[in-house]
């Protein structure tokens, strides 16, 4: 199983330079993915800037949107080409990640409808593959560019309903999860790779999730009072999320080692902290 790491987009102490230099050192490690993830109306920096700042100073490592909300994005075109030149930029190491998302203020941010987004998302993932592929837009629009070698950018969808299953399968390379434990996880995964054969793939799916991680002196404060506060919105179910953490270098050596043994193909192991020495043991306990 490969292993991944977040770019700390999201964690309070972060700045600007502190977030280039973590994907130098990110890169230095041997981590296999820098993943990043997607809040609108959160204190956080813009994923797809911060990939493309990522992909400026790295080489080897994958750039992962882990995941991207792209329901409430208006415009499909220039999200495709927004995409594409990151995916250009950065030699073709550019992921996909995208799912329906459960946070009703983006939506309400952008003007995006919230209710059937969903249904809006499948039909972005059409899209956005078409325009990569130079086809016309829903519009009837052709020539949007950068057109990126094919196939393009890897296409991950996540999700825990049995839709979201459905649309990875008939859209995707894999499905993603985040929020489950490695017990939870194989159930997950079976039920992914039913929706592949109830689609009519032959191929299986690349299977990835995500979990969070704090290490170091203070790390159970420090990461409770981050997680509280960035799933504020799903209410007294913040306080499990917080207590989920990670907070010892054994803890997550096993529980990498269970998602592992549940089929997983790539774990993206999120800090709670933007701190250069964090990396570094999160570095030592899942690679070293």
């Amino acid at each position: 199983m490969e292993i991944g790491v977040g770019l700390p987009t999201t964690v309070p102490d972060i700045d600007g330079r502190r977030l280039v230099q973590w994907a130098v050192r990110a890169e230095e490690h041997g981590f296999s993915t820098l993943g990043v993830l997607d809040r609108l109306v959160y204190d956080s920096y813009e994923p797809l800037t911060a990939l493309t700042a990522a992909a400026a100073v790295t080489e080897r490592i994958r750039l992962a949107t882990s995941i991207l909300l792209a329901a409430y994005r208006p415009g499909t075109p220039l999200l495709a080409k927004q995409l594409a030149t990151l995916h250009e930029i950065s030699g073709g190491r550019l992921v996909v990640g995208a799912a329906a998302g459960g946070r009703e203020d983006d939506f309400q941010a952008t003007g995006a409808p919230y209710r059937d987004r969903g249904r809006r998302l499948d039909a972005i993932l059409t899209e956005l593959r078409a325009i990569w592929d130079g086809k016309e837009t829903a519009t009837g629009i052709a020539g949007i560019g950068p057109r990126p070698a094919a196939p393009g950018p890897e296409l991950i969808v996540g999700g825990h309903t049995p839709a979201a299953m459905r649309r990875a399968a008939r859209h995707a390379g894999g499905w993603i999860a985040g929020g489950s434990s490695a017990t939870a996880y194989a159930d997950l995964a079976q039920q992914a790779r039913a929706a592949w054969r109830a689609e009519g793939r032959t191929d299986s799916p690349r299977l990835i999730a995500l979990v969070y991680a704090c290490l170091g002196p203070d790390a159970r404060d420090r990461a409770e009072r981050y997680l509280r506060a960035y799933y504020a919105f799903i209410g007294p179910k913040a306080e499990m999320a917080a207590k989920a953490v990670l907070t010892d270098a054994g803890s997550l050596r096993e529980t990498a080692a269970a998602y592992a043994e549940a089929g997983c193909d790539e774990l993206l192991v999120f800090p709670c902290t933007a701190a250069p020495s964090q990396l570094d043991l999160l570095a030592e306990a899942t690679l070293g």
